[in-house]
């Protein structure tokens, strides 16, 4: 069993069989014991004939309620998993602990899926997402997180790009962007370095588009399940303007970030990621103008110029950590 400085074990299911388990679930936790159980609940609906089991990787090491939670509904239900502590605090030092016990604890593991604490998974979740990897060969394979917002009159954000998914149809994509709702196959995992999210991005948010820009870079196939569903619970404060103009903003940071270590070691790198994002800068006041003229909505036309921005901030060190403070995010 994993037991590191860094990461420790609070439970395993009793008989629990490592042999038999093809798919590890992992769910990151911090500071949601309620809406944990939640996304529980909705795994132990799965519809599938797949032997999987869950890990659930507690990041808020002193109080611990998620974990808490997540180990009395393990004990009382027949859903396997294990319930661990990732000490080090930040959302990639959490995926990491997971992935990586993941791997140590199931020697047939197949795949590894992730969802997140303050997603419920739809009934053929998981099975969708596989049959999509073996149908296409897709060694990746994301889905859409389908906001449900607090307040009925926020439905109308759900075309916004912050929080509308990229793709629509199923099948092969040339990028993936989150790891809220996606599915990685074994080979991939044996393949990348470890770390598998580099910690530079923790607090910010961009390990999952980095992790999955390197994937691809490396040759590794990605695919899209429009019908793999999740359903992401967002609270009311995140329709506030402020809010929405800081994870654009930090979008385009993350998007410059990645770039260059996609293009590190290749001539002329920084002043290509510099004249492209000043590009996109310079463009983003029409490409905004054409959204408000398509949708009617100004931040919808704003989000472009935000973008842009953001990558041209993090050419002199911007850097919006928005997990910095949990309770603004």
């Amino acid at each position: 069993m994993n037991e590191s400085a860094s990461i420790s074990t609070v439970y395993v299911s009793p008989g629990l069989s490592a042999d038999e388990i093809a798919i590890a679930v992992t769910v990151p936790t911090f500071r949601r014991p309620r809406q944990v159980l939640e996304t529980l609940d909705s795994l132990k609906a799965q519809k599938t004939a797949r032997r999987f089991a869950v890990i659930v990787m507690e990041n808020e090491a002193e109080l611990r309620e998620g974990a808490a939670a997540a180990t009395k509904w393990m004990e009382r239900t027949a859903l396997p998993g294990i319930v661990i502590i990732a000490h080090d605090r930040g959302n990639c030092c959490a995926y990491n602990a997971g992935w990586q016990t993941a791997l140590q604890h199931f020697p047939k593991l197949q795949y590894i899926a992730v969802i997140d604490d303050d997603e419920i998974a739809d009934p053929l979740w998981l099975e969708t997402l596989c049959a999509t990897a073996e149908r296409h060969a897709a060694d990746i394979v994301g889905g859409p997180q389908l906001p449900i917002f607090a307040q009925a009159e926020h439905a109308r954000w759900a075309t916004h790009p912050v929080f509308a998914p990229p793709y629509r149809d199923s099948g092969p994509v040339p990028a993936l962007y989150s790891s809220g709702n996606l599915l990685v196959g074994r080979k991939v995992l044996d393949a990348m370095e470890q770390p598998f999210l580099d910690l530079k991005f923790n607090f910010m948010g961009g390990g999952d588009s980095d992790f999955l820009s390197r994937a691809a870079q490396r040759g590794f196939r990605l695919g899209w399940a429009a019908d793999a569903i999740i359903r992401e619970t967002v609270p009311a404060r995140r329709v506030e303007p402020d809010w929405i103009r800081a994870r654009s903003l930090r979008n385009g940071v993350i998007s410059t970030l990645v770039e260059k270590k996609r293009r590190a070691g290749t001539p002329f790198a920084s002043a290509k990621v510099l004249l492209k994002s000043l590009a996109l800068l310079g463009a983003s006041p029409l490409r905004g103008l054409a959204r408000l003229l398509k949708t009617g909505s100004l931040s919808i036309g704003l989000y472009p110029v935000y973008v842009a921005a953001g990558r041209v901030m993090a050419e002199f060190g911007y850097a919006n950590e928005q997990y910095r403070q949990p309770e603004k995010n």
